[in-house]
């Protein structure tokens, strides 16, 4: 009982292993995949947008929880999407050694012999020649170079060669589908040591180091990042031009930087480049690409005891084709001892940027991209701004819930260009001193990247290779049928003949084999002056049919 239990146990897992290391296994597990990434392209994730999951959650209240608990929103990370990459990397593997395996048996392996009866193969042409068997196998040899061939010596005293070509398809094969095995392994070797961030720099000669992930606006890392270790090199934006059509449409982008890294660091020896769109900068490792621009009006508050403050923060565009920017710049008073007192009188200037003014009344509106009549509409709140509380807050906002419980309130609101001004009751006066351009920059650091690339090449070169080799075999046997004739005088035959047949089969289901054996029959044949398919060579076929 105990012997048949563990003989039941083992021819389980036997057939579990063969069937889960068999081919069709491993396209439905590559078929499930490609559906269990479907949730991650459809559905905001939290690791890459929580902000966005949080607004799903508020759209839908029913359906986000159901969601979340089998980790919706976070396909990638979760327990059922790792199964799924387990089990097609066992799969592929278990499949692909036996292949191998076979691979290399078949390599050492000879031509099979020559079938008996050539003429049942699906391609099969035949001709009595006035040559010797021996002359027949020289040129057939010649012929067939490049092919591996096997020379065999029949029991009636005819010779063959079999030959078989187009072992590359399996190999192509092979390397597809590892290949695609590297896809998976360099993906997920990505997914652990890459990093990816987003920085806004403005375009004044200001300055972005890699130095941490404090230093960026946004930031993704890999599961092995924890941001203390970045490749470190600077990039200072010199200036940024754009240059647009007619029609407000851009047609070229580009910053002028500079960049220090490795040695450069210790010399202090800026380099230069051009980040354009399609030409980012490859440095220490990492790639910067220039992924956005704006722009940033530049505002000076003086406050009612004589002090000043200038800042220059970056707006967020809200029409890419007009450049019309919404954002806030925010203001702390100065000289304010009295925590309480201080943040009761902060300031924040929020609006609309135009960099080219069309009014409608006072609606502010733009009606260029490029910066010809600078303009911007303008709220001044002031009261608690709220950024002590130690809440996130955009940039680009204030903190509505201050507005709504009347902590912040708006004491004005103007349309200004650059170089006006507003003056509040309490004597703060507030000025548009100008803009200033800015450039969103795009730090990627990803060292399975080559490999990616390879593999996806591999991909390709092997796929090509198993659809367009195929594998096929050729046999020709010679006979010798006897002399063409005696001399009138009773000497000797004038020249041997022999009876040549060349017999063809495909070994995959592929058309255009048909064509290529018509070809080489033809050409055989004709090498040794026969001519396949005449009334001759049925004759000799026959009359050998009647001697046997």
């Amino acid at each position: 009982m105990r012997i048949s239990s563990i003989t039941a146990a083992l021819a389980f897992l036997r057939n579990t292993w063969r069937g889960l290391t068999s081919m069709r296994t491993a396209l439905v597990l590559l078929f499930l995949l490609a559906l269990a990434a479907l949730p991650g392209a459809l559905l905001p994730q939290r690791p890459l947008n929580p902000a966005n999951v949080e607004k799903f959650y508020d759209e839908h209240p029913t359906l986000a929880p159901i969601l979340d608990a089998v980790d919706a929103f976070n396909v990638f990370g979760s327990v059922w999407f790792a199964a799924i990459y387990v089990l097609l990397f066992v799969s592929l593997v278990g499949c692909l050694v036996p292949r191998c395996l076979e691979y290399l048996r078949q390599l050492r392996a000879r031509p099979v012999r020559t079938p008996r009866n050539l003429g049942r193969m699906p391609h099969h042409e035949q001709a009595t020649v006035d040559s010797s068997v021996d002359e027949v196998m020289s040129a057939t040899r010649r012929r067939l170079r490049g092919w591996r061939t096997s020379e065999h010596t029949e029991a009636d005293g005819a010779r063959s060669i079999s030959a078989e070509r187009g072992y590359a398809r399996e190999a192509g094969n092979l390397v597809f589908h590892f290949a695609l095995l590297g896809l998976l392994i360099a993906v997920a070797g990505g997914e652990l040591y890459k990093y990816e961030g987003q920085v806004i720099v403005m375009a004044d000669g200001s300055s972005f180091c890699n130095s941490g992930t404090y230093n960026y606006d946004s930031f993704r890392a890999g599961l092995t990042v924890d941001g203390t270790e970045l490749s470190p090199f600077c990039v200072r934006v010199d200036d940024f031009d754009v240059k647009y059509l007619h029609s407000g449409q851009p047609s070229e982008f580009r910053a002028d930087i500079s960049y220090q890294s490795g040695e450069s660091l210790e010399t202090g020896v800026w380099k230069q480049h051009d980040l354009e769109v399609n030409n980012p900068l490859r440095t220490a490792g990492d790639r910067v690409y220039l992924t956005g621009h704006g722009y940033a009006p530049r505002f000076t508050v003086t406050f009612p005891g004589g002090e000043t403050r200038t800042q220059t923060v970056q707006w967020q565009p809200m029409n890419t084709t007009t450049m019309l920017s919404q954002g806030a710049t925010k203001f702390d008073p100065p000289g304010m001892p009295d925590e309480q007192r201080r943040q009761q009188n902060q300031i924040a200037i929020t609006g609309l940027f135009a960099p080219t003014a069309a009014m409608d009344g006072k609606v502010l509106s733009s009606g260029f991209p490029a910066l010809r009549d600078p303009a911007v509409a303008v709220d001044v709140l002031k009261g608690q701004l709220g950024v002590s509380t130690g809440r996130g807050q955009s940039i680009f906002s204030v903190d509505q819930s201050m507005v709504e419980s009347g902590k912040l309130e708006r004491v004005a609101r103007e349309n200004l260009r650059v170089g006006e001004e507003i003056r509040l009751d309490d004597g703060t006066v507030v000025r548009f001193d100008g803009v200033q351009r800015w450039v969103n920059l795009q730090v990627s650091h990803n060292p399975f990247q080559p490999y990616v690339l390879g593999c996806a090449i591999a991909i390709v070169v092997g796929l090509g290779a198993s659809l367009s080799i195929k594998r096929r075999r050729v046999w020709v046997r010679a006979a010798p049928t006897g002399p063409s004739g005696s001399d009138p005088t009773g000497g000797a035959a004038a020249s041997p003949r022999t009876l040549v047949e060349v017999g063809g089969l495909a070994r995959t289901d592929q058309a255009g084999y048909g064509e290529e054996f018509t070809r080489l029959s033809g050409e055989l044949l004709d090498s040794v002056g026969g001519s396949p398919g005449s009334a001759e060579n049925h004759e000799a076929v026959s009359a050998r049919g009647r001697n046997s």
